[in-house]
This record gives structure tokens, C-alpha cells and sequence, in this order.
């Protein structure tokens, strides 16, 4: 990889990860766009290494809270709001990965052209604005219930096909289920640490398997520079929200599902 594709892949990973707009969408726009080569499995390991990084700096004090509450739980059996979010963040994240283990194979193969994407971008992206509009929750993430879990948890699956978004799919069922932005935005972001974690460790075994060589200074830039826009999207998106909403995002989804239309049919 020359610099230029490090630079673009690191900050396009970083923003798409948890901007409700699809991360697979931009990277094979970019892809055709540039005709870059495949950046590898170990560029992948490291990109997702830095938004990881970023989610827990962004969370370590609601982190360090809810992993105390969490063993304790295990010790008294009681729960507490902070214990309760733990075992959320847990339970939501089974549903997708049993799914990734059922239908991987299939989804890769399969469900991975521009016009799928499209299709994802655009009928996901009117879910979105729907839900934004019709639904004007109050409820913060501390105050999920077990039903929101496994709806939001079974919704989060869903982005196993490209064009969905992980962060865009979750956001909007737990606005269709009466949470607020903000919440719903926090629950997201919670949710995606297991799932980035589990993606980490298969995509490590899989490149150690292979014993792939690895050119260390792309990867380390790649590291930094996906943690750092990973970290001020999460920063921006949840002070933007608040305010504005959702409908620019549903606006640019629709674009850009167009756009992918338009150029491969």
C-alpha cells in the first residue's frame, strides 16, 4: 500500500465504524474508485484494533464502572443499573455471533455486490429516518430492559449483510423500542466493543495461520489514525445527534445507495 491508501482506509474505517452510513459501502466505493489493491488481513486487524482502542478510552470511566458492577453481580446476585448494562452489552452480542457463524460463508460470497449494498444502504437508511421521526424516546441506556436487549442484540445481527451498518441497525431499533438518541447512540457503541473484539481475535488467528509477513509502520499509522477519527466521531456524533437527529445521515445514505446504483447497473 502506498501512504495515501493507508491514510484514507485508516480515516474512512475510523468514521464509518460507528457512523450509522456502513463501513463496506465506502470501502468498495473507494475500492472502484482507486483500484487499490486489497490492503490484507493484517491492515484489517490493525484498523480495528484503533477503533477498539478509541470506544474504550471514550468509555473507560462507564466501562471501569460497569465491569465492578459486573463481578459483583456475580457474587451477590443483585443488579444494579451498571450491572444491568454489562449483562446487556453480553446478551446483545450472542445473537450476531451466532449468526456470523451460521452465515458467514454465505454473506461473504454472496451478499457482497454494490447493488446489495445499495439495496442495504437505501431500505435500512429509510428505517432509520422512521424511526427518528416516529419515535421520540426518552430512556437511557441504564435503563434497557431484557426485551430491548434481545431485539437490539437480534437487530445487530442484521449488519452481518454489507450495506446494513452495524451502529445504524442498532440505533434504530433501540429508537423503535422508546430510547432516546443519545442513549441509543451509547447502547451502539457499547454494543460494538465485544463485537470488534471477537472480529480482532478471528481475523489474528486467521492471519496467524497463514504466517502472513507484516510491514509494521503502516499498520502502526493505521492503528492511530482509525483510533483518533474513531474517537472524535463518537465525540461529534453524539453532541450532533442531540440536536439535529438522524435525517442527515437517512439524506447521505440514500445518496450514496443511488450512486452505487447508478455506477454498476
Amino acid at each position: 500500500m502506498d501512504w495515501l491508501q493507508v491514510i484514507l482506509l485508516s480515516i474512512i474505517q475510523g468514521l464509518t465504524e460507528f457512523l450509522p452510513v456502513s463501513s463496506s459501502a465506502h470501502l468498495i466505493l473507494l475500492s472502484v474508485l482507486t483500484e487499490w489493491d486489497d490492503q490484507g488481513l493484517a491492515f484489517d486487524v490493525a484498523l480495528h484494533l484503533g477503533t477498539l482502542a478509541a470506544v474504550l478510552v471514550y468509555f473507560r470511566k462507564d466501562l471501569i464502572l460497569m465491569t465492578r458492577s459486573w463481578f459483583s453481580s456475580l457474587r451477590t446476585r443483585q443488579l444494579d443499573s451498571e450491572a444491568r448494562l454489562a449483562w446487556a452489552v453480553i446478551l446483545g452480542t450472542i445473537p450476531v455471533g451466532l449468526a456470523a457463524l451460521a452465515f458467514r460463508g454465505q454473506i461473504e460470497t454472496v451478499l457482497r455486490s454494490p447493488l446489495y449494498i445499495a439495496a442495504g444502504l437505501i431500505v435500512f437508511g429509510l428505517l432509520l429516518g422512521w424511526a427518528d421521526w416516529r419515535h421520540k424516546g426518552t430512556r437511557s441506556e441504564y435503563q434497557i430492559n431484557w426485551k430491548d436487549v434481545l431485539v437490539v442484540g437480534c437487530a445487530q445481527a442484521l449488519a452481518l449483510f454489507p450495506g446494513t451498518s452495524r451502529s445504524g441497525i442498532t440505533i434504530t431499533a433501540a429508537l423503535m423500542l422508546g430510547m432516546s438518541r443519545e442513549g441509543s447512540a451509547r447502547f451502539s457503541f457499547l454494543l460494538s466493543i465485544p463485537v470488534i473484539v471477537l472480529a480482532c481475535g478471528l481475523e489474528t488467528v486467521t492471519l496467524m495461520q497463514a504466517q502472513v509477513q507484516v510491514n509494521w509502520l503502516p499498520m502502526a499509522v493505521g492503528v492511530l489514525l482509525s483510533g483518533i477519527s474513531a474517537f472524535l466521531c463518537i465525540h461529534y456524533f453524539l453532541a450532533f445527534i442531540k440536536r439535529i437527529g438522524m435525517m442527515p445521515f437517512v439524506a447521505y445514505r440514500l445518496v450514496l445507495g443511488v450512486i452505487l446504483i447508478w455506477m454498476f447497473v
